[in-house]
């Protein structure tokens, strides 16, 4: 057999992961069907893991009374449309970065200032103190409530050019998540921003209808990004989480008994998936190495560049989000 390069070896395994695998459970007559729709790979991946997890113990455990089927890679919805399906009851549950509630809450903003988490231990800290836990009801006068976060990692950024210094990044175009503080990110770096759904991104990336982009080492590596980019800048300026939602509507039609079970199930596979979430990123990151990607960190003067260039999206957003919140957030220790 003829010996394939290491990083077409990397290409072939990304690309046999792209058609979608339905996790269906045999449902019966009189179980309580719910359909999670999420937009990554299902193995490999934080999300796609978790929800496999879930599903799973929800098969086993409420045999007879509920099944859940997972639907991923955007094969059922994207992040940008599963919102209002979830509002038409056509979907369940889902779990869209926290940069998707846009639309429906201002609270989460606070996850995308860069450079305001030491690391995910941090993000996982606030989340769980009292000011993390009232922001799964911040959507619940528009009929959606928050059933807890699952992690994916820090945010690292890519480009078709070498970027080491903020400078690289002027006049680039980068692919964005729908808000407001990540558009100003890339703004206050002198370049362009487009918004468009996660299941586009290696197409526009290839094609070159964007230059850049922002993303975790398990999003990088399982959607090929960096086989059609120049490097990797390893920044962990910013964080990609999920929150787990459901329409109210539905999860107070549910039978009490149930849904305390599925609350339990849930709390139980998120304590579970997120203490495993570092360990794929770590997973993901060595396999782009690998792959011949190209992974450029930055020494302390470079970082104060970034952290530097980045700053006046603090002061552009800072009475929005709130000096308290933004307080509560900075408290929270890291140290992986």
């Amino acid at each position: 057999m003829t010996n394939q390069p290491t990083w077409l070896v990397g290409a072939i395994a990304v690309a046999a992961t792209l058609a979608p695998q339905i996790t269906h459970a045999a449902c019966d007559p009189g179980e309580e069907l719910i359909r999670f729709s999420h937009v990554t790979a299902e193995s490999g991946h934080p999300k796609g893991e978790a929800a496999t997890l879930l599903a799973n113990r929800i098969n086993t455990e409420l045999d007879g009374r509920a099944c859940m089927e997972v639907y991923p890679r955007s094969s059922l919805f994207n992040d940008d449309d599963v919102l209002d399906a979830m509002l038409r009851g056509d979907v369940e549950m889902a779990a869209p970065s926290l940069s998707k509630f846009e639309a429906y809450t201002l609270a989460f903003r606070i996850f995308d200032l860069p450079f305001l988490f030491e690391d995910i231990l941090a993000v996982e800290e606030f989340q769980a103190s009292p000011q993390g836990q009232e922001m799964l009801l911040a959507m619940s006068d528009q009929g959606l409530l928050g059933l807890g976060f699952w992690h994916n990692g820090m945010k690292q950024i890519s480009a078709n050019v070498p970027l080491e210094r903020p400078s690289d990044a002027e006049g680039l175009m980068f692919r964005i998540q729908p808000s407001a503080v990540i558009a100003a990110q890339i703004a206050a770096l002198g370049a362009e921003s487009q918004a468009m759904p996660f299941s586009q991104v290696f197409d526009a990336l290839e094609s070159g209808q964007v230059d850049a982009q922002q993303n975790t080492w398990s999003n990088i590596y399982t959607q090929g990004f960096y086989l059609v980019q120049d490097g990797i800048t390893e920044t962990n300026h910013g964080i990609i989480d999920y929150l787990v939602v459901t329409s109210s509507d539905w999860w107070q039609g549910l039978d009490d008994g149930l849904r305390a079970e599925l609350e339990q199930i849930i709390l139980e596979v998120t304590h579970e998936r997120n203490r495993f979430a570092f360990e794929l990123g770590e997973l993901a990151r060595m396999r782009v190495r690998q792959d011949g990607g190209v992974i450029r960190r930055l020494d302390d003067a470079a970082r104060e560049e970034w952290v530097a260039a980045f700053a006046p999206v603090w002061d552009q957003f800072r009475d929005e989000i709130g000096s308290d919140l933004i307080a509560a957030a900075q408290a929270a220790e890291g140290g992986i």
